[in-house]
């Protein structure tokens, strides 16, 4: 079953980010990377990061109106900071599979609609 994790920073992991010196946020990244690495074959593809929130352009379709306005969506102190689909048995795998993401502190997975 195919699923998108989307991973989720907060204000507090932004500011430990920042907090980090070069050589420790090296050390994070490599973790992700090789958390990438050990679940390869699962995953459809390498995953991406995102743009900061501000760089976003949100379209708002109501009436047939089409409204854009900059920014999230939504206000929030949590924005989706990358995405990544994974091919799994079922939930389960999937759960266990996020237990070790090594980065920011919000996953949310989300099985892929079949079209």
């Amino acid at each position: 079953m195919k699923y998108v994790l989307m991973f989720i920073e907060t204000e507090d992991y932004l500011k430990e980010l920042d907090a980090m010196t070069p050589g420790e946020r090296e050390q994070a990244y490599q973790r992700v990377y090789q958390w990438f690495d050990d679940h390869r074959d699962k995953i459809s593809d390498r995953g991406n990061k995102l743009q900061g929130a501000e760089t976003a352009t949100t379209v708002r379709l109501d009436g047939g109106v089409a409204m854009t306005t900059d920014g999230p969506f939504i206000e929030g102190k949590e924005v989706v900071s990358g995405f990544t689909e994974i091919d799994v048995a079922d939930l389960d795998e999937a759960l266990r599979m996020v237990k070790t993401w090594p980065a920011c502190p919000v996953v949310e997975i989300r099985p892929v609609a079949e079209m």
